[in-house]
């Protein structure tokens, strides 16, 4: 698959954001959603991230249900959604909207404070409907 200029994989992630209901997107708070290229040596090595594993997202921050009456003046949550990953593992344009698609929707569930076991059980659900 060809690689995509900045503004090109911009608008697939525009897309994915786009793809969540209405519902959720309202009930964002306090979230930045940001492309880079890769995920840094730090970030890998903070989630643990073997050789020969690969990251498409990341969320950043304090999840909705941990935040209590003292959060407040804080910097936003950062959701990262990282292109190369996601293009190396892409077969296609098609492929590579569904794998942002379904990242946005996974690193925005870890914004609502669903864990990683969570996360995943709910994709499964909703890949099936």
């Amino acid at each position: 698959m060809k690689k995509l200029n900045q503004t090109e994989f911009e608008k697939i992630v525009k897309d994915g954001i786009e793809a969540i209901p209405e519902k959720f997107l309202r009930k964002l708070d306090n979230v930045v959603i940001v492309i880079e290229v890769e995920p840094t040596p730090a970030q890998k090595k903070k989630l643990n991230i073997h050789p020969g594993w690969t990251l498409f997202g990341l969320y950043e921050g304090v999840p909705q249900l941990e935040r209590g009456a003292g959060y407040s003046a804080v910097l936003p949550d950062k959701i990262t959604i990282f292109q190369k990953p996601i293009e190396d593992e892409a077969a296609d344009e098609k492929d590579m909207r569904e794998i942002v698609k379904n990242t946005v929707w996974h690193e925005i569930a870890h914004h609502f404070g669903m864990d990683e076991a969570r996360v995943r059980q709910t994709e499964a659900k909703r890949r099936k409907n």
